[in-house]
């Protein structure tokens, strides 16, 4: 089922430039091929003769550029850290603090830098609003960016040159905790990098998506898309019509207990996300995909009657009434209060499989569902079939198809409409690895991690320019998914494949190389109590 605009590349001669004029770099964010297994993050660590000449391939995504100094850095017990923004030298002193047992204390706006020092000075302006500069030498650790979203894929980066243990929640004494000194200067290719959760066929409490949340955010992902309703449920309270969540939400895929998320649940997502520095996009799936909002109020349907809740997983069977003045009240209302909890720029009005809608009944509807949207200051996003309508300038379209071309939403893109890219055959975690896999489904396919790694977002639909690729979305459908665990399994190691195409140049992309940096992430994941899959495409190293 289901089924902004490109950043500049830094040339290495303005880089060559930089260093030269002495400025210190640092940052954070996916490491070209960058860091291995020797860590990262601390103090007092000389360098020697047997230190890296060279990044370890071990960072996801792989950073713009680097450039190893031969030196090492260790973490010491007397390190010490200092950060412009509380909020990323926080999430940072967490971490570290929990798996070396160190005290690390946390100075913000210090004057001196720490032993590891985040800045919000000193990055140049090519690495825009996300990028960053990390700098490692013997002694310390500098991370310096343009912002705090920045400073905190700068992080990222730095923690993925660390020991994989280094993401232990307890204490570990086994280890010395080096990286390799150097340089590494990152920025996105794309500004839409993204991962969509459906909490509508299962639902996950606040819980399960924070800790969600926190997964992604080690992989540089900027937009949690949430897929708030379907036929099977609907998954948010809306005050104007309470049913839609206290009815409509009262089951699941299965014909279990569902749930909803109050108002208060919905903004404490939002405002975690906002903390890993991910914008939150909610779906409202129209006009099909509504069963659970047709089965809470017979007023909405065009006869009259309420059908019943719905728990299987067929498509294409339910649609709101078109023709029906009641139908736009519920969107401008439902619509009206998503909006007014939701700091971020979209709604996404989904728009796929309305196989019971006409097709004139489904270009006005989605005409009359844009305006409402815009009404309440919000711009659209919707699966790419909204190509069919006359897309509103701001409107961004997601593809999910499992071909390589749409006529719809070439010409679309041809008039400046933007385009996601979540090509099912590649990008849905829900996808089946292998005909093994007991998970998922495999409709579009089975999707290994060379399959999900081996597509060029910028050069692939047939007719679109790369210049209207927004970026790249990574949706995980929930029919078979019921606990954490099950998203874990399904969504690593693909979706660092996914975050390298949307984050990292076109030229650095490399299967052979990128399943080795993949592979280094298995201790990571270990530490962390992971679920994933350990696909037989990567050889993943002792203590994954």
């Amino acid at each position: 089922m289901r089924p902004l605009t490109m950043f500049r590349r830094v040339r290495l001669a303005l880089l060559a430039a930089a260093l030269t004029l002495g400025m210190t770099m640092a940052g954070a964010a996916g490491a070209a091929g960058a860091a291995g297994a020797a860590g990262a993050a601390g103090a007092a660590g000389a360098s020697s003769p047997a230190a890296a000449a060279s990044f370890p391939n071990v960072v996801v995504p792989v950073p713009v550029s680097e450039t190893a100094n031969g030196s090492t850095f260790t973490l010491a017990a007397s390190a010490t850290l200092t950060a412009d923004d509380a909020n990323v030298g926080g999430y940072l002193a967490g971490i570290l603090r929990a798996s070396t047992g160190y005290a690390l204390p946390l100075t913000v706006g210090a004057t001196t830098p720490g032993t590891i020092a985040l800045s919000l000075s000193g990055a140049p302006a090519t690495v825009g609003a996300e990028g960053y500069q990390l700098t490692i030498t013997a002694g310390s650790v500098r991370v310096q960016a343009n912002s705090a979203s920045g400073l905190f894929h700068g992080v990222q980066t730095f923690l993925q040159l660390l020991p994989g243990q280094v993401m232990s929640p307890t204490k570990v004494t086994s280890v010395t905790w080096k990286a390799t000194g150097g340089t590494i200067l990152d920025y996105p290719r794309y500004e839409h990098r993204g991962a969509m959760l459906d909490v509508a066929r299962h639902f996950f409490t606040v819980a399960q998506v924070e800790h969600y949340i926190d997964e992604l955010a080690l992989y540089k992902v900027n937009y949690l898309h949430l897929h708030l309703s379907d036929d099977q449920g609907w998954r948010i309270a809306i005050n104007s019509w309470p049913n839609l969540a206290t009815y409509g939400g009262s089951t699941e895929v299965g014909g279990g207990a569902g749930g909803y998320y109050t108002q208060a649940d919905y903004t404490a997502i939002v405002n975690y996300a906002a903390s890993r520095y991910m914008t939150v996009v909610p779906e409202i799936d129209t006009p099909g995909h509504t069963n659970a909002a047709l089965a809470s109020y017979a007023s909405l349907n065009c006869n009259g009657v309420a059908p019943p809740l719905y728990t299987g997983t067929d498509v294409g069977f339910s649609s709101l009434c078109v023709s029906l003045p009641l139908t736009y009240t519920f969107l401008d209302q439902v619509i009206g209060e998503i909006a007014a909890l939701t700091p971020g720029p979209y709604i996404h009005i989904g728009g796929d499989e309305a196989s019971s809608t006409t097709q004139s009944d489904y270009v006005s509807f989605i005409n009359q569902e844009q305006q409402i949207v815009a009404n309440h200051g919000k711009a659209v996003m919707g699966w790419h079939n909204i190509a069919a309508a006359t897309l509103a300038p701001s409107t961004v379209a997601q593809f999910w198809d499992t071909t390589k071309s749409n006529s719809a939403l070439a010409a679309a893109a041809a008039k400046g409409t933007k385009i996601i890219m979540s090509p099912a055959n590649h990008a849905y975690l829900d996808m089946k690895y292998t005909k093994k896999t007991t998970l998922g489904q495999n409709w579009a396919g089975y999707v290994d991690v060379n399959a999900a790694y081996g597509w060029d977002p910028g050069n692939y639909l047939s007719g679109v320019s790369s210049s209207a690729i927004a970026g790249v979305e990574a949706p995980l459908w929930s029919e078979t998914l019921v606990t954490s665990a099950n998203i874990d399994y399904m969504a690593f190691p693909r979706l660092p494949a996914l975050m390298e195409l949307g984050w990292s140049p076109e030229s650095t992309h490399s299967q052979t190389a990128f399943d080795a940096r993949l592979g280094a992430q298995g201790p990571r994941w270990h530490a962390m109590g992971v679920d994933y899959y350990k696909s037989t495409q990567v050889t993943w190293p002792t203590g994954s």
